[in-house]
């Protein structure tokens, strides 16, 4: 663990441009980095803080072939789609790039080429899973198959959701090809492989041991079960059509593997940021005095714990991340996030229905951050967290200090006084014990949300930062100013010039947090300048007597009932989708001639009278007027229909089935029904006017 480093270097995982940015992606990389980037800034550190969109791999080719479109068309659009989201939501990256930008087939194909030219590569011909309907090789998401590890049978030929594995495809039972659904077969192909055996001394001696105690439990714990599960030769080449060419003769048609070149993506960024500012790159990927911190998900830390360093120790002149702090996944509602199956909250249309709101979903996110363990977001808590937290105690809390103020001083921060009747010997002695002790614990602060912020712990931080409001709060409901005011009003400037100081360092304390809180907090305190966290740990007054503060305006507003109501609408609308679009159909029945179906006589009828079948509870007793008489029919979807709401109703019915008795009632004939995507019954109806009872369906 690098102690007081001259410079840090943070990335961000590079989003796949197959989508846009959901809250699930917010909480594991995007609010967390941004959070610790923010942060270091406002200590006076130097920061270079990059990401940028991941637009090759299988994960594009298969959003283009579902879309109809070209993957450039995939990738430009949703690259348009991330990169505003980030921009609007306050995400500050010192530099977004792409992996299809020039710069980065340059760096990627270079750094490919110097190992290749060290002999760090196995090449090798393999067996790999090829489709011969769709003539091509199956990159790992184009094949699904049963994980040999848990059973799942929708598992990816990289990955199983479910469990976590990391596959190979031929490591699934009874693949498939997800382009043509066919069974692939095995084929010969040529392919590069980095030797991650060769790594495993390296990998032992740097992580197990090396950051045994300072790396979260989570990816320690991933990444040691990897290494002493034995580490093997992984590709870094693919037969794909999508891609950098790989730069060597005889590699005609492939393309290097994603996750080879998706990292090397921080360092074309790097270098984009270094030229658009006249910057040198290098001092922040190959100086010893640079952190690099990389932020991740939980699906990622392999990639990047052991994958990736082992890139970087092959190739010699870069440096190893000093940390990997991965996140858990959260999921939604109680269910997993999934892109596939719309089952998410997208942040571009967060931003649109909840505008100027951007803080309050960052809080959300990071109160309830999946740290240590997957957590859930629901709508509720997140209204309960805006309502309960955010309104009722920092944004209370301001408002009344600035309410009070301009009520009582016409905006002026007031000097503190002595106590009534008593002459000023020194501003200290202006000062109550409590006044001290107050301001002494708002001095702590900094420090101790330092502390948790540099453990990772932004979650713990947060709740360090409410406790600042908090203080605020109950040094005003212990004081009283509004009842002061009438017998002393000496005691209330001191009081107001006390509850100021602590609004002042809010502004400050606030910003990696709640970044548009601080902007507004500190518009509304009229502080032209950031006031740097040293100086609230070190100065009394952060803002001095005589200068003239804002209007009140509100920091936070209430979330009602209704907003949220809609919010869960849109889900059970994407739940209601997703039933039907995932709904099994029943297999066709037996093949039969058309004299079997021209035995059944149906016709269009009317129900003229229903009622209930006594103590039955599925059973209705319908009159139905047939064209050529009125018939008694007993139907078994009672618990679908009342009989009030089907009377009149125009119906299919077969009418030469054999009689059957039901519970004493002769039932002559049936109608016909079908389902819903919920799962309700409907009548199979003659909607169009002038169709006759009698009828023949034919």
């Amino acid at each position: 663990m690098l102690q007081n480093p001259k410079r840090y270097t943070i990335t961000a995982a590079l989003p796949y441009t197959n989508g846009p940015i959901h809250i699930g992606h917010l909480a594991g990389v995007y609010v967390p980095s941004d959070i610790y980037s923010r942060y270091l800034r406002l200590q006076g550190r130097d920061v270079l803080f990059v990401c940028g969109s991941d637009e090759h791999g299988v994960a594009i080719s298969m959003k283009a072939k579902k879309e109809g479109v070209t993957p450039q068309e995939v990738i430009d659009k949703y690259d348009g789609i991330i990169r505003k989201s980030f921009s609007d939501f306050g995400i500050s990256f010192d530099n977004y790039s792409r992996t299809s930008a020039k710069i980065h087939h340059d760096t990627a194909s270079e750094f490919f080429r110097t190992l290749y030219d060290k002999g760090d590569f196995i090449e090798e011909v393999t067996e790999q899973l090829y489709d011969a309907k769709a003539d091509q090789f199956l990159a790992d998401r184009f094949v699904v198959g049963t994980c040999p590890k848990c059973g799942h049978e929708e598992a990816y030929g990289d990955q199983c959701e479910k469990c976590g594995s990391t596959l190979n495809a031929t490591d699934l039972i009874n693949p498939k090809s997800t382009i043509t659904g066919e069974i692939p077969v095995m084929k010969s192909t040529k392919h590069w492989f980095l030797p991650l055996d060769r790594y495993d001394e390296f990998l032992r001696e740097w992580i197990l041991i090396g950051h045994k105690n300072d790396w979260k439990p989570n990816v320690y714990g991933q990444v040691k079960s990897w290494i002493d599960g034995g580490l093997e030769p992984r590709a870094v080449t693919r037969d794909l059509d999508w891609g950098i060419d790989v730069p060597v003769e005889g590699a005609e048609g492939k393309k290097l593997y994603v996750w080879f070149d998706a990292p090397i993506g921080y360092i074309s960024s790097s270098k984009e940021w270094a030229a658009r500012e006249g910057k040198d790159w290098e001092p922040y990927w190959k100086d010893q005095d640079t952190k690099l911190v990389h932020f991740i998900g939980k699906d990622n830390i392999v990639f990047h714990c052991i994958i990736f360093p082992a890139m970087l120790k092959a190739e010699g002149s870069y440096i190893l991340p000093d940390n990997v702090p991965a996140n858990e996944f959260l999921n939604l509602e109680g269910n997993k996030l999934s892109t596939s199956k719309n089952w998410a909250v997208w942040l571009h249309e967060y931003l649109e229905e909840f505008p100027n709101q951007q803080d309050v979903l960052r809080y959300s996110l990071t109160s309830n951050a999946p740290e240590t363990k997957d957590n859930d977001f629901t709508w509720k808590d997140f209204q309960a967290r805006n309502n309960n937290e955010l309104v009722a105690i920092f944004g209370n809390f301001i408002n009344r200090v600035v309410v009070l103020t301009n009520k009582y001083y016409e905006g002026i921060v007031p000097a503190p006084q002595p106590p009534k009747g008593e002459q000023a010997t020194g501003r200290n002695y202006n000062f109550s014990d409590y006044d001290n002790e107050v301001l002494t614990e708002l001095k702590a602060y900094p420090a101790v949300i330092s502390s948790s912020v540099e453990r990772y712990r932004f979650r713990e931080a947060l709740g360090e930062l409410m406790n600042v409001a908090r203080l605020g709060n109950k040094y005003l409901a212990d004081e009283e100013p509004w009842k002061v005011i009438k017998d002393n009003p000496e005691r209330v400037q001191t009081q107001m010039y006390v509850a100021l100081q602590i609004a002042a360092a809010l502004s400050s304390l606030c910003e990696p947090f709640l970044p548009f809180t601080a902007t507004k907090l500190s518009r509304i305190l009229k502080i032209e300048s950031k006031i740097d966290w040293k100086t609230v740990s070190e100065n009394s007054e952060l803002i001095p007597s005589g200068h003239k503060i804002g209007e009140a305006e509100l920091l936070f507003a209430k979330i009602e009932d209704e907003e949220i109501q809609k919010q869960m609408d849109k889900l059970e609308a994407t739940k209601t989708a997703n039933k039907a679009e995932n709904k099994i159909m029943e297999p066709q029945k037996e093949l039969i001639q058309f004299d079997d179906f021209a035995k059944m006589d149906l016709r269009v009828g009317t129900i003229l009278e229903a009622e209930k079948m006594p103590k039955a509870n599925k059973l209705l007793i319908l009159k139905v007027d047939t064209g050529l008489d009125v018939r008694t029919i007993v139907s078994g979807i009672a618990e679908s229909f009342s009989p009030e709401e089907i009377i009149g109703k125009r119906v299919t019915v077969l009418i030469n089935l054999a009689p059957r008795n039901l519970r004493g009632v002769e039932s002559q004939g049936m109608i016909l029904m079908t389902n819903n995507t919920e799962g309700k019954l409907v009548f199979v109806n003659p909607d169009a006017d002038g169709v006759a009872n009698g009828e023949t369906i034919n």
